[in-house]
């Protein structure tokens, strides 16, 4: 009699410990997808306090009379009354057509 209750008591064991790692609503698995999800925000916020970051130098470098005049200067070619720019382009900054056309 007592042999019967222990395979009773042991199936209804693993049957729970079955029903705890795979089909229950905080299951092993589930678990892990939430982990992984988790590391993934945590990994994007990572990046977008580096972009503020990079952002708010932009922003300080700027705020100074310097900081406009190199932009200006970089990206939109403005130049002084009395200045010449000379824009110099390397072959390999150049985007190639095809050769074969």
């Amino acid at each position: 009699m007592l042999k019967n209750f222990r395979n009773i008591f042991l199936i209804i064991l693993i049957g729970f410990a079955i029903w705890m790692l795979f089909f229950d609503a905080n299951s092993l698995i589930i678990h892990s997808e939430l982990n992984d999800e988790i590391n993934d925000l945590e990994n994007e916020k990572a990046y977008y306090r580096n972009e503020i970051e990079r952002d708010n130098k932009a922003i300080k470098q700027l705020s100074t009379e310097e900081g406009i005049e190199r932009i200006a200067r970089e990206k939109y070619y403005m130049k002084k009354e009395e200045e010449d720019i000379y824009i110099i382009e390397y072959e390999d900054s150049l985007k190639v057509a095809n050769r074969y056309e």
